[in-house]
């Protein structure tokens, strides 16, 4: 059986965005009704500019004590995320999530049009072990290399 894809295995198709100009409080409370740990920052029509997840909330904004409804996405987002296309497969997406040290990967198609956010919740655990073992062979290739 061939291994799902991170678009296979998105459970939220809807893109949930903001203007770069929008405030860390909006952005959170559209996190928050709708369920998801990450917001994408675009400008119209659809270039994606950066991403702000729920670590970005606490690390960028609480821990530094900036005020919610004063800050704007643009101030605190990563910019120009890391993407995958729709094809890549799971355990390679987590891959990419384990050494990077992030939990969240916009999904872009061909024509630079996001697809949705692929997350780490979205994968499964035979995909996670199968990644998991992926990484640490990597890691043994880079320090035999190095």
């Amino acid at each position: 059986m061939a291994e799902r894809t991170v678009f296979q295995s998105i459970t939220q198709r809807h893109v949930l965005s903001l203007g770069p100009h929008a405030n860390v409080w909006e952005a959170a409370c559209a996190m928050t009704r709708a369920n998801c740990g990450s917001i994408l920052v675009m400008e119209p029509p659809d270039r994606l500019l950066g991403i702000v997840t729920e670590r970005d909330l606490m690390t960028r904004v609480l821990a530094r004590a900036l005020e919610p409804k004063n800050t704007t996405l643009a101030h605190i987002m990563t910019p120009h995320p890391q993407c995958v296309p729709p094809e890549t497969a799971v355990s390679d997406a987590v891959v990419i999530m384990l050494e990077r040290g992030f939990r969240h990967l916009p999904i872009v198609g061909a024509d630079r049009k996001v697809l949705g956010v692929f997350s780490i919740r979205d994968a499964l655990p035979l995909e996670i072990g199968a990644a998991l073992s992926q990484a640490e062979f990597n890691e043994q290739v880079n320090d035999a290399l190095g």
